[in-house]
């Protein structure tokens, strides 16, 4: 009888051909999905290039979407998309997203089934780890790490050790999931969970949607996870029903799994969280954040880009106007995201507002367009990073917190809470 895993081994384990994996074990193991985007691609392509080989591995498991500069912002941007293009064509590669069509990978892919529960996917990109909402292993490596993916089929790695952290009990009014994962992130810090796997779970999180499931599998690697995983349940199931492109497998962990250590919160103890400069692990409570004026709020990206976060923003927003000093710039994560708060209102709330509305795109989240930041301005953002210069001028600010919060702040002109309106 094999020893007792949890989730992330037992995936490991089968695609790495074991009857069991240990913490620490470097293992070679099949891949199921390869990801880039238009900055990370190229390189990718290059270097595949240099291998030698005449084909892909898959051409239905190699998957590319240009997100970040797009639609193009210049000429290089437009040249990067174009070498893909031409790659895609040359190996008859499947999906791949032109605009129009596209969305924010991390949105997009789960949305389109490609990928599932069960997989291994890496992705070139390190917000990869948001396929473990659906119980797969998702990390982010590096573009020559892809490009030998992208010819063999499979990638080598260490074994990750694990935490469990478990939220019980019901969220507070204004509290959403985007608080859950900052308030984790706050106590353990950016560096808490480094190349281990964070296992999500407790009562909260089996009553929680998929949007949010995502969004807290989106910011492990904000506390330095190899992955963020939540094991699957009946409400993935539902998510996966006929969405799923390939059959996929349930895993779960053994009840005598050995972690490195058990987390456990009080949901009802959280208050909507706002991560100051310049760490995701900054954070603060609402009820200690201060009076701070913004200029800019940012709502979407592949961690607060979904369906339920323009809901979330329409709610705060309808009947209301964005304070004459902001400027409100919301992007849903998908065209059919878009397309579907169109049809139920959302949009039109937002912009009656005064609200700016994008096609998807990466674009403010990383300072790459959209939604620059000058000198001396501050932004909140329902993105993943607060990094030093990550949306604009390196003496600008950036504030990450939920959407409900965003969006009472681009009333407000201020950071502040729903419960201030």
């Amino acid at each position: 009888m094999s020893k007792p895993m949890n989730i992330t081994e037992k995936i490991l384990a089968d695609h790495a051909g074991l009857s069991e994996v240990t913490a620490g074990q470097l293992i070679t193991a099949k891949v199921d999905i390869t990801l880039a985007n238009d900055i990370t691609g190229p390189v990718a392509i290059n270097e595949f290039n240099k291998i030698g080989v005449d084909k892909v591995f898959d051409n239905k498991r190699v998957v590319f979407v240009p997100d970040h500069f797009v639609p193009n912002k210049d000429i290089k941007s437009a040249e990067q998309v174009k070498q893909i293009r031409e790659f895609v064509h040359k190996y008859d590669i499947e999906h791949f997203f032109e605009v129009g069509r596209m969305g924010i990978e991390h949105a997009l892919l789960p949305d389109k089934g490609i990928v599932t529960a069960g997989d291994i996917v890496i992705g070139a990109d390190s917000h990869t780890c948001t396929y473990g909402a659906l119980g797969a292993f998702s990390t982010g490596m590096g573009s020559t790490d892809i490009a030998c993916a992208m010819a063999s089929g499979e990638t080598w790695l260490k074994v990750p050790s694990a935490i469990k952290v478990e939220f019980n009990g019901k969220l507070n009014k204004w509290v959403s999931a985007k608080d859950l994962i900052l308030h984790l992130i706050g106590d353990i810090g950016v560096d808490g969970a480094l190349y281990k796997t964070l296992e999500i779970g407790g009562s909260t999180i089996r009553e929680l949607p998929m949007d949010g499931r995502f969004t807290i599998c989106n910011m492990a690697i904000e506390a330095g996870a190899k992955n963020g995983i939540i094991e699957p349940d009946e409400i993935t199931k539902k998510y996966l029903e006929n969405r799923s492109i390939r059959p996929y497998k349930i895993y779960t962990s053994d009840a005598d799994a050995q972690y490195e250590k058990t987390i456990v919160y009080n949901t009802e103890e959280i208050e909507p969280t706002v991560a100051f400069p310049h760490l995701p692990g900054n954070t603060r409570p609402i009820s200690k954040v201060g009076d701070i004026k913004i200029q800019q709020s940012v709502i979407g990206s592949c961690t607060n880009g979904r369906l339920s976060d323009i809901k979330a923003a329409a709610e705060i927003l309808k009947g209301r106007q964005v304070h004459k000093n902001v400027r409100l710039i919301v992007f849903p994560a998908t065209q059919q995201i878009y397309l579907e708060a169109l049809r139920l209102g959302y949009i039109e709330t937002i912009i009656e507002a005064g609200g700016a509305v994008s096609t998807p795109t990466c674009g403010p989240c990383l300072g790459g367009h959209a939604g620059i930041l000058a000198a001396g301005e501050r932004a909140i953002s329902t993105t993943n990073r607060n990094f030093v210069g990550r949306m604009g001028h390196v003496d600008s600010e950036v504030y990450l917190a939920s959407p409900y919060v965003a969006a009472a702040s681009a009333v407000m002109g201020k950071i502040a809470s729903p419960a201030e309106l």
